[in-house]
């Protein structure tokens, strides 16, 4: 038998005959990775042509390799059969409601180029977001600060990792200075900045991260500020310097259910986490207070429910709950796919819990259509 943490490559069940057909299926799946990745090289083709009319250093190609399809490979050439070891680990196909078909080349260009040129990072871009183009399209995006290295390595995520003991990871000191610019030029109303883990600074990231948002501030006085902060390893000192940069709303990921902890987040603690969340409330109690999380990671319904009853536990306002979808091959493959369906029990459960607002769909992201949310809790908050 297959081991359990492999999914199937299609929606149906396998009988012993539909092995062979399974491994077509699973090139089909190839097929659309392959696509992907020539869809990602063709856009850094396109702005390096760009780039190149201006007169500016050219963008690198980073698509991962074509994966090579071999169906001889995954078939024996008896029975035509997929043995068993080398059925490859998967994810299930992609259901129909998390396709996105529209794309919009020009305004992901043009928003990349002002981006490139203040040196500044998304983590749209660098997590692979799938609305990427339509937040783009829309003139919003997640400026990602601390620069584009983390020092956590996260199963699910594929932001670029490093060990500072081995490469150097400078701070930019223009960054918060950037990021102001930046979202002025775009005439953002709401402003939402997150970082990446900086475990090797004795403050994690939090003084930058309070320039970043007194930047903001200066630059844009009528806008709203939020921020998606790292844990800071628990450091209240810190969670206090962002908090006393007067943003408007105060958001910490925790990503998934404890018991997923250790193969998702083994850097972090679940309730490190919720601490932070708690102490945010407390510390600030007219800050909203935020948090999202994955399924599809390997979780129960039920132990989801308990993560909702967790946050709620320390006042947390809003709660995002999207599908985890694998960025790249090298990342945790997705378990499941949730259907729309439990998506909506979830927030009814929530609202039922007291959340003042629950975000909860298929291509929800924490900080996709965050003015939207952040007004709809407000207006709940009364």
């Amino acid at each position: 038998m297959k081991p359990a943490q492999t999914p199937p490559f299609y929606p149906w069940p396998f009988a012993e005959t539909n092995r062979g057909r399974g491994a077509l299926c699973g090139n089909q799946i190839t097929l659309w990775e392959n696509q992907n990745a020539l869809w990602e090289n063709q856009n850094a083709l396109w702005e390096n042509q760009t780039t190149a009319r201006e007169g500016r250093t050219r963008i690198p190609i980073v698509s991962e390799p074509l994966i090579q399809i071999t169906p001889s490979v995954a078939l024996t050439s008896a029975a035509g059969l997929l043995r068993e070891d080398e059925a490859p680990v998967r994810s299930p196909r992609l259901p129909a409601w998390l396709r996105k078909g529209t794309t919009h080349f020009e305004s992901v260009d043009s928003l990349k180029r002002g981006l490139r040129g203040r040196h500044l990072h998304t983590v749209c871009e660098s997590a692979r977001c799938p609305n990427l183009h339509e937040c783009f399209h829309r003139g919003t995006a997640t400026f990602m600060i601390l620069g584009n290295l983390c020092t956590r390595g996260c199963s699910f995520c594929s932001v670029p990792k490093a060990n500072p003991a081995k490469t150097e990871m400078p701070i930019d000191p223009q960054e918060p200075r950037n990021v102001a610019e930046m979202a002025a030029t775009m005439g953002l109303r709401y402003v939402v900045i997150t970082s990446v883990n900086r475990d090797d600074l004795w403050d994690g990231g939090s003084t930058h991260f309070a320039r970043a948002v007194q930047e903001v501030r200066r630059a844009l006085p009528d806008a709203r500020i939020e921020v998606l902060t790292p844990d800071f390893l628990g450091n209240t000192e810190a969670v206090a310097r962002v908090l006393d940069a007067g943003p408007d709303v105060f958001n910490h990921n925790m990503e998934t259910v404890p018991r997923l902890y250790p193969k998702v987040r083994p850097q972090a603690n679940y309730r490190q986490s919720l601490d932070v969340l708690r102490f945010a409330q407390e510390y600030r109690p007219e800050v909203l207070t935020k948090s999202g999380f994955m399924v599809g990671l390997g979780e129960t319904p039920e132990e989801a429910r308990q993560l909702l009853r967790d946050l709620r536990a320390q006042d947390v306002d809003v709660a995002t709950i999207g599908q985890y979808l694998q960025p790249t091959r090298k990342n945790r493959p997705v378990s499941e796919y949730v259907t729309p369906a439990q998506f909506d029990a979830y927030r009814d459960f929530g609202l039922d819990l007291g959340f003042r607002m629950v975000f909860s769909g298929p291509l929800v992201r924490s900080s996709y259509m965050a003015d939207d949310v952040n007004l709809q809790a407000r207006e709940a908050r009364g």
